[in-house]
Formats: C-alpha cells, structure tokens, sequence
C-alpha cells in the first residue's frame, strides 16, 4: 500500500511491518565484535536522510549515570548543581531534563529540595527498577515520567536475562502497561542498541510500545542507549553501529517523533560528543549528558561540550549562559573535591593555556591568533600561558600584563627591561634542573624584588 508520508510529503511503501525474529541462538555479530580484537566498522553504503528537528535539547543525568562513577553526592551538592543546571540552560530550558535515583532517603531529600526550588527547568525525571510499586513511588512524588531499563541485545536478552527475545519483549511490554496505569510516561532506555539486532528485535518492540502507547494515551520516550560507546557517526555505515541508521530507523519506522526520541552515549571510543551531534543531525531532540562527563568507564557525553555543539550548529546560545560552566568546573573541584584532568575542554586548568613561546608571542599579538573563541567573554577564563623554559620573552610578557591586569599604555612588550630581566631569571632556574613550570606566587615574588614594588595585583 502506498501512502502520503506526513514527514517527506511523498508516497511511501507502508505495507511491511518489521515483526519479531525470535531467534533459537544469539546474535552477537562477531564478524564485528570479536572480543579478542577491536571492533570493526562497517560500511553498506546506504545513506539515509538529515532530518534535524525544529527544536533540540540536553537531558542530564548528572544524578544518576553520573553518579554511578563518583562518591554520591550530598542533597546539598545536588540542589547547588541542579540550581547551576538551571542557570545554565537558561530561560527557554534547553538543558531540559535532569534523572534522579529515588531509592534512599538522600535520594528522596535531594529530589523535594529541587522541587521546592520552584523551577521550571530543568524537569526532574527518576530512574527505577520496573515495578508497580516503583511506579507508584514515582506517581506519589509527584513526577510525571521516569526511565526504565529495556536492555536490548541478545548479550543482554541471552546472557544476563537468561530470557528469549520474546519472553524479554513480553516482560518490557507488561512493566510499561504498570506505568501506564499507574498514569506515569515511561522512558525506555534501549540499552545496548549498538549491539543489537535492530530490524530483528528492536524496530518490532518500539512499534509494540507505540501501539501501548497510543491506547494508553500516555506518550512514550526512547532513549536509545549507547553502552559501550561502539556508536560512529560515519555515514553509509551498517548497522547496529550506524547512529544515523539508529535514528532513522526509530523514526521511519517505529514512528518515534523526534520530541520522544533521546541518544544517551559513552565516551569508549572518543565518540561520545561527535554521535550525539550526529543524532541531533538525524532526527533525536534529545542528547542525554552528564556534567564533565561523569559516567560509567570513560564516561557519558559532557554536558558542557553539547553546550558549544548547540551553538555550533544553531548559530546560537539562545539564552544558554556558558558562563556557568566554569562556576560548575570550580564547584566539582573546591565543593566536591572532584580532580579535573587539566586538558579538559572548557573546565580544565589548562584548556586554554600555552607554554610555547611562539604560541605566547601570538597571543600578545593577538589572542584570537591562538585562542579557540573568546574564552573571557563566554566562560569568564583569559588565555592564559604558564611560564616554563619554553615561554620565550613573549610569554612572560603576557603572562605579566594578564596577571597584574596592564592594558593600553601600561602594557609590557617582550623588549621591556622588567621582562628581560625576568626571563634571565627563569632561564636560570632551568639552567639548574627545574623542570616544572613555575607557579604565580614564584613569579610574583621575583617581579616584587625586580620591580621594587611598583607592580601590585
């Protein structure tokens, strides 16, 4: 049968529905998983269609995934990273959704004191073991939607379930009806989706889930999880490993509107911030994060790199306030006692520093020749060099005008007396062995002797 497609405005074919291929062995495509190696990718080259939705957004999960990986956080550190969530995402609440545990009495404590914060976003969203009373936990607090766990691959469905895939789809089936009685939305995390048959088992349950969905009358979401970070955002790529074949899939032919379709990534393979673009790309509204990228073994998608991905791709902030950023990277690391690895992009000590000296002379030149963007401006941090036995004359220049905050007239170049005399200094401390660069405090004691005074902070 042929029908006018609604999203493409062109006749389809419509008559085939993918069923369930409840296979006697599992699938586990080792000719791309073969444990002993590393995974390969590979190409079909069929390509399917951008499709970015009209509106996009960020989900945290901060309290949950993120929390797996770190000491639990206090109700006192939550309510202070969900207030810096909120600020960040600013008015229109692009950082949409936030997930909470609801299990201890912490749990519970933080989840009421977010509540009576009284903001609008983020939305606070739970994640619970499927049972009716979860659900009824879930309803009693308040809380309209809440994830729960739809693992999808026979790794998982065979050797963790210990189930066929029909007895698995027929137990997911049966916990999302409890949530729709107990009048809770579900968020079904496909977990694992990279490694599952996608055409065999998960395009035949999400079109189960939709038909609960639409006699329920309670929209459903899918968050198409990513575990093990295998995802690439390669075009013309094969399944189960093609995120935009993922996305399309779901779409066209689960019928999943892009506002309930979520990609939740890990960050295994350095593809973490690249797949959820490329879901943004193809068709998800939602890319599901955690701050710093916190999270399960290498961790979850960074919040804070979605940030500048949006503005990226939109050519806006559009309210978002990447200034609070730094406010959250100095929070984990004065409040929460968190070690940020210092190449860290936006939060780390030394994202946005130099120690070449010919890096150093471009930036006392001009600091856009070497800087990334205006990192003063939208995260409150000025480049920045640290003074080593690489830093030249044209790095202690800057580094003294940066740190004592001279402009214009008062400005030192790299042939002023001070700045020649302070890197005979420093070349003298290398002459003897030091191989660490030299910290502020060193360097503002030698300016004070050589300068008799006359610099201040």
């Amino acid at each position: 049968m042929l029908e006018l497609s609604p999203k493409t405005n062109l006749l389809e074919e419509n008559d085939y529905r993918y069923s369930l291929q409840d296979v006697p062995e599992p699938i586990l495509y080792r000719d791309v998983y073969s444990y002993d190696e590393v995974p390969k990718v590979a190409f079909n080259h069929r390509r399917v269609p951008m499709n970015m939705p009209e509106d996009i957004w960020i989900t945290d999960t901060s309290f949950r995934d993120g929390q797996q990986s770190v000491n639990p956080y206090t109700p006192d550190q939550i309510v202070e990273l969900f207030k810096m969530l909120s600020r960040l995402g600013g008015p229109y609440g692009l950082i949409r959704q936030t997930e909470f545990f609801i299990y201890s009495k912490r749990d519970k404590e933080a989840i009421q004191r977010c509540m009576d914060l009284g903001l609008k976003f983020p939305e606070i969203t739970t994640w619970i073991r499927a049972s009716r009373e979860d659900f009824k936990a879930v309803r009693d607090l308040g809380i309209r939607e809440t994830g729960i766990l739809v693992s999808c691959s026979d790794y998982h469905i065979f050797k963790k379930l210990k189930m066929s895939r029909r007895q698995a789809m027929e137990h997911y089936l049966a916990t999302v009806k409890d949530a729709f009685e107990a009048g809770v939305m579900p968020r079904c995390h496909l977990e694992d989706i990279t490694r599952a048959d996608f055409y065999g088992f998960v395009v035949p349950f999400v079109n189960e889930l939709m038909k609960l969905s639409d006699e329920a009358g309670i929209p459903v979401r899918i968050r198409a999880c990513d575990t093990m970070g295998y995802g690439v955002p390669y075009t013309e790529v094969a399944l189960p490993r093609s995120v935009p074949g993922i996305i399309y899939g779901l779409q066209h032919y689960s019928g999943v509107e892009s506002e309930n379709l979520e990609w939740h990534g890990h960050n295994d393979f350095y593809k973490a911030v690249s797949n959820a673009a490329t879901a943004w790309l193809y068709g998800a509204s939602g890319v599901n994060c955690s701050l710093l990228g916190i999270g399960e073994r290498t961790g979850n998608i960074p919040l804070e790199a979605m940030v500048f991905e949006y503005a990226s791709l939109r050519g806006s902030l559009d309210g978002m306030d990447p200034t609070v950023i730094t406010e959250i990277g100095e929070y984990f690391k004065n409040e929460i006692g968190y070690a940020i690895p210092p190449m860290t992009p936006f939060v780390g000590r030394n994202f946005n520093v130099t120690r070449a000296g010919i890096h150093a002379d471009g930036l006392l030149k001009d600091e856009e020749i070497y800087n990334i963007f205006n990192t003063e401006k939208l995260l409150h941090r000025p480049a920045s060099v640290a003074i080593s036995k690489n830093s030249g004359l044209a790095g202690i220049a800057y580094w003294v005008n940066q740190n004592y905050g001279l402009k214009g007239e008062r400005e030192l170049t790299k042939h002023s007396p001070l700045v020649i005399k302070l890197k005979d200094w420093v070349d003298e401390q290398y002459e003897d062995g030091r191989t660490a660069a030299l910290s502020n405090e060193e360097l503002e004691g030698k300016i004070a002797q050589l300068s008799c005074g006359v610099l201040s902070k």
